[in-house]
């Protein structure tokens, strides 16, 4: 099964929240799935840090490059087909990176892991 990860599930598997469902857990850490993360949920993230919201235990890029490769998870790229997507969605969803991994999901026909039961009002499949 391929997987999207949304920024605050992605956070929580890798520093292990407990916030994080045992069903998200265990469809993440299954060794058949192909776990994807979107360069957007990096980029919420690292703006976060820029404002004093967030610290990750290590320095930014070493986390990145460390914890993809330790939990073999791929990044997926944006793409011309996924902003274009972005630009025809209804506004269920206002924050730009929830937008953005929702029209990465629909065009890539990807489930998202997320506990944000807004993404349901796209018609993605979510699963927490």
């Amino acid at each position: 099964m391929r997987l999207l990860l949304d920024t605050h599930t992605l956070l929580w598997f890798l520093l292990e929240d407990s916030r994080l469902s045992t069903r998200a857990w265990d469809n993440i850490a299954d060794p058949d799935a192909s776990v994807f993360v979107s360069p957007a949920s990096i980029w919420e993230i690292a703006i976060k840090i820029s404002l004093g919201k967030y610290a990750l235990p290590s320095p930014f890029i070493s986390f990145w490059e460390e914890q993809l490769q330790a939990n073999d998870f791929a990044l997926l790229p944006i793409s011309v087909p996924h902003t274009a997507r972005v630009a025809v969605l209804p506004f269920h969803h206002r924050d730009p990176f929830d937008r953005l991994i929702i029209a990465q999901s629909l065009v890539e026909v990807i489930p998202v892991v997320s506990s944000d039961a807004t993404f349901d009002d796209y018609g993605v499949k979510r699963i927490w």
